[in-house]
């Protein structure tokens, strides 16, 4: 079985190790070589939004919306699969389809191998203070339609050793929330393959960062995929203004060594 899904997804070098329970548990090596898919153990339906407080460990069973999170639109304002109190940790955790709008982090939190099969309206929506900080550590996401993550708060998001493919952005500073602040992103050790549009978008108005290292994109050979897409946000609701992209320096803070392309 896992010949096989190393084959398909050209993986790098993994380690599976078991966990307590004898689950599978992806390894990490260092760089950004993308790990095999896991097998869910299992599928769960979820009919309403999931609180999760403390640390929840999915022991990578597979789950889908039901019900009134059922409905596979891309329609704004739907509820999530799992809304994350402040300091919650989710980890192992297989987000199938129907994926609603998947996960809400009220605050800091922490999102460790957790995979999207295929992305609803949104993979993963931050919405803490200006004190927040989210981790996204390993994992990935297939067929985003628009955004994987969507950073409507304020604060920190760090994403590392992620995967991501067929999407239109990787993340977006809220554009035009009606409360809007300062946002920071740092972006390493993630693979991404081709098509998509964007892997970040900030608001240089604001005063947003994004920061990105050790980015391989696959499957790119014309370099379509923009790296760093900066815009004028706004509070109104209104389209923000793209402003230009590519290192800056100030709010695009990357080199071309920091991009392989494969």
């Amino acid at each position: 079985m896992f010949d096989k899904m190393r084959k398909r997804w050209r993986a790098g070098v993994v380690a599976v190790a078991a966990l307590g329970l004898g689950l599978g548990a992806v390894v990490y090596t260092q760089g950004a070589s993308a790990a095999s898919w896991p097998s869910a153990t299992s599928t769960v339906k979820v009919t309403a939004s999931k609180p999760i407080s403390g640390t929840v460990d999915g022991g990578l069973k597979r789950y889908v919306g039901s019900g009134a999170l059922g409905s596979g639109s891309q329609d704004e304002g739907q509820d999530p699969l799992f809304v994350l109190a402040d300091g919650a940790v989710l980890k192992n955790v297989i987000i199938g389809s129907p994926a609603a709008d998947g996960i809400h982090c009220k605050g800091s939190c922490t999102i460790q191998n957790v995979w999207w099969e295929n992305v609803g309206e949104d993979a993963a929506t931050f919405k803490g203070g200006s004190g927040a900080k989210y981790t996204v550590t390993g994992g990935g996401a297939k067929s985003a339609d628009d955004k994987v993550f969507q950073h409507n708060g304020g604060g920190t998001l760090t994403i590392s050793n992620f995967q991501v493919s067929d999407f239109g952005k990787l993340y977006r500073s809220c554009g035009n929330c009606s409360t809007q602040y300062k946002r920071a992103v740092v972006v390493k050790n993630v693979t991404v393959t081709a098509p998509g549009k964007s892997i970040v978008g900030i608001n240089t108005n604001y005063g947003d960062t994004a920061t990105l290292s050790g980015i391989t994109i696959t499957g790119d050979s014309k370099k379509k995929i923009s790296i760093c897409d900066r815009f004028t946000g706004n509070k109104t609701g209104k389209e923000p203004t793209k402003t230009g992209s590519g290192p800056d320096g100030t709010y695009c803070k990357y080199t071309t060594a920091n991009i392989t392309y494969k």
